[in-house]
């Protein structure tokens, strides 16, 4: 597979990572965080990269999250909304050039065409070719799938 960046843009493209943990490091899935982050490098310079868990969120995965460089944020309930509020305000306010969303839920959906009609470049990024949502990647510039 061509490297997204080859695509997207150079060293000096900045891009915002925001992934959805309950819907993208399942079981099913088998997704590694490493991967993931990874995949958003290759669009240009990571800016900043949050991983959203729910409360039931293990000790360990906090851990392997912020080993890897995620910024970690734990929310009761539902992680959609806060991490729809962030990436949304993040897209408008920070001057970014791409937005990556990694989640396999329709709930990003409009995240992902804010950022685009305020000109940030948006790219889905999906746990495997199950996990992808078509309504994630027709809304997006461009989609990645995290190869299981």
């Amino acid at each position: 597979m061509q490297p997204l960046r080859s695509l997207l843009g150079s060293d000096e493209t900045t891009v915002a990572l925001f992934v959805d943990g309950p819907n993208v490091l399942r079981d099913e899935f088998d997704v590694d965080l490493d991967d993931v982050r990874e995949a958003a490098e290759d669009l240009g310079q990571l800016v900043t990269a949050k991983l959203y868990l729910d409360e039931h969120a293990t000790p360990g995965l906090i851990q392997a999250g912020e080993a890897r460089g995620f910024e970690v944020t734990v929310t009761s309930g539902d992680v959609d909304v806060k991490m729809a509020v962030d990436a949304t305000e993040f897209a408008l306010t920070e001057g970014l050039d791409v937005l990556a969303i990694a989640s396999r839920d329709t709930d990003f959906k409009p995240v992902l065409e804010k950022a685009a009609h305020n000109g940030v470049r948006t790219v889905a990024i999906a746990p495997g070719e199950y996990g992808r949502s078509d309504a994630l990647r027709n809304a997006a510039h461009d989609a990645y799938v995290v190869e299981e």
